[in-house]
């Protein structure tokens, strides 16, 4: 099962089971095995019934798998042939072993499974594509020598990594010529660099059909395409993006476009139209200027749908598929996060892709963000236009799923990150922390760390970036007064007066927000410090420390709060936060 002809494990794979429908039994294995489930011969022999979940043969499967994965240019295992090249049948559900296997690799690894049948019996293919990190198995790392598994030290294993670090799926030969490029294909780049406004894009774009081509470094020396080009031009077999449109959740589709043989682009430029004409403009008055945006930010709809086909799992021939629910956008991409890029991390690690050419073809056409910036724009623009933050999570290592939600604009959100000063709607670090303070009403590096995927000492910097930002002469926020002096991180709260006014815009945009109540406040920032006083919740809430008293007491009442002193009085006395009752 190849892309587009040129993929030696996928040709070895096919190789072999050709023969072995013929009766024969290949002796030259480098690059696959034959695997038996585990725990299905009997003591004479004989093969027994198998297991969908079959844990004996998961766990054997996962030392195989680690072993391939270990060996340069990786692997691949036919689950369901002896040894001796005889079809013994698999019955391992495959989404299961998926899982298993992840689970298993420490949640390190992909793999790619699919079925197959040889001589009228299933077979299971396990695809196990290159590690970036060595892959261990109880603790030792071993890799293919010829047709077997040997032990090798890490120091090994990373000298001969960095010698191959250079390949890119991406960038290999398809072994298709460029006259098979579509012509539609070709138009939909030049559209792309055209529209982009970039005088170097457009130049390009002015380009022979040939020199587009070559410019855009889509033709090898041999003069085939690159994978990247042949996925982008050519197309292949299988759609690449399966587009789904409902009203709402539960509802009926009612558009779907998943149709195969086209190019990469043709998907695109067909689906970026479609999201487009189920995403409504709303109208945005600020001051004199009336101007008109979507309700999802369109940036951050493209970035979301490019990465799902630049940082996917080509291996995977199964569709990237996108799904318009109501103002929702999910894409689901095959395979899972790459080279130390995770769900806590993503917005701050170093530009890292699978298929480093083809993100850069999709950079150079304008139709996606720079490697690197394109997530950054992602949660800055729904940040900008008051919706939840993006969420980019792993599925079991199967997939990567990007979800983009927001009924509609936040009209009052809007204007008031506008009557900021110096803006900041250009850092997105600061948009976070706003964003943070309008939730709950305070924040402190500690409690900002994991939202800005920083660390402590970084989200601190962030914080001091507020100070001299102001909004109709009031600053933006201040230190909570009340905290211990040796507290570890200092503690900020938005102003009362700049809070309110974020609030009466909401109300004035038909839009009230959620405001959260006095003793949320409290609770949040009690659980988080592991203390509250009167002053500090006072201080937070631009309140008197004589009006704010009664909330502390009912969260003792409750059995959240308990006092530092029992006389209850004296400077500096304050409540412990004590949990739920504990």
């Amino acid at each position: 099962m190849t892309l587009f002809g040129i993929d030696a494990v996928a040709d070895a794979v096919e190789a072999a089971l050709r023969a072995v429908e013929s009766g024969e039994n290949p002796s030259e294995r480098r690059l696959f095995d034959f695997k038996e489930e585990a725990g299905r011969r009997g003591g004479h022999g004989e093969v027994r019934p198998g297991s969908p979940h079959n844990e004996a043969a998961a766990k054997k499967l996962a030392e195989e798998a680690a072993c391939m994965a270990n060996t340069p240019g990786g692997g691949a295992l036919i689950v369901g042939i002896a040894n001796d090249g005889t079809p013994v049948g698999a019955d391992l559900d495959a989404d299961w072993l998926q899982v298993r296997l992840f689970q298993l690799l420490h949640q390190a690894y992909t793999t790619v499974i699919y079925p197959a049948e040889v001589r009228g019996t299933r077979v299971l293919i396990i695809r196990c594509p290159p590690a970036v990190e060595p892959i261990r198995w109880q603790n030792r790392i071993t890799w293919r020598v010829g047709d077997q598994c040997q032990d090798v030290d890490p120091a090994t294993w990373h000298e001969r990594r960095s010698r191959a670090w250079g390949y890119d799926w991406s960038a290999q030969s398809s072994g298709i010529q460029p006259v098979q490029a579509r012509a539609q294909a070709v138009q939909i780049a030049r559209d792309f660099l055209q529209n982009s406004g970039v005088p170097r894009a457009e130049d390009l774009a002015g380009s022979s059909d040939e020199d587009l081509l070559r410019r855009l470094a889509v033709i090898k020396d041999d003069g085939t395409l690159t994978n990247a080009g042949a996925l982008l031009f050519a197309g292949r077999r299988a759609a690449a993006l399966d587009y789904i449109r409902r009203p709402g959740a539960a509802a009926d589709s009612e558009e779907r476009l998943n149709e195969p043989g086209r190019s990469v682009l043709e998907e695109l430029a067909e689906i970026f139209t479609s999201v487009r004409a189920y995403n409504p403009e709303v109208h945005v008055e600020q001051g004199l200027v009336i101007s008109r945006v979507r309700a999802l930010p369109e940036r951050a709809v493209r970035e979301a749908i490019v990465n799902g086909i630049a940082h996917r799992e080509w291996v995977d021939e199964g569709p990237t598929t996108v799904e318009h629910i109501g103002r929702t956008l999910r894409v689901t991409s095959p395979g899972g996060f790459y080279g130390g890029v995770r769900s806590d991390n993503i917005i701050n690690h170093p530009p890292v892709s699978r298929n480093k050419d083809l993100s850069q073809l999709l950079a150079t056409l304008r139709i996606a963000e720079r490697q690197g910036v394109g997530v950054d724009r992602m949660f800055a623009d729904m940040i900008r236009y008051g919706h939840p933050l993006p969420v980019i999570e792993e599925i079991d290592g199967v997939a990567v799923r990007t979800v983009l939600a927001g009924e509609r604009p936040d009209l009052g959100w809007i204007e008031w990150l506008a009557g900021i000063s110096p803006d900041p709607r250009r850092d997105l670090r600061v948009l976070m922390v706003l964003h943070r303070l309008s939730v709950q009403r305070w924040t402190d590096p500690a409690d900002l760390a994991p939202v800005l995927q920083l660390t402590v000492e970084e989200s601190r910097q962030a914080v001091e970036r507020l100070a001299d930002h102001h909004r109709a002469g009031h600053p933006v926020c201040h230190e909570i007064d009340g905290t211990p002096s040796a507290a570890p991180v200092p503690s900020i709260a938005i102003d009362v007066a700049t809070f309110d006014s974020l609030t009466a815009l909401r109300r004035e945009a038909g839009a009230a927000g959620r405001v959260p109540s006095r003793e949320q406040v409290a609770r949040d920032y009690a659980r988080a410090r592991g203390r509250i006083s009167t002053t500090e919740l006072a201080s937070i809430l631009g309140a008197q420390r004589t009006n704010v008293g009664t909330v502390l007491q009912e969260l003792e009442r409750q059995g959240e709060l308990a006092p530092s002193r029992a006389n209850r009085r004296g400077a500096g006395f304050y409540y412990r936060y004590v949990g739920d009752g504990d």
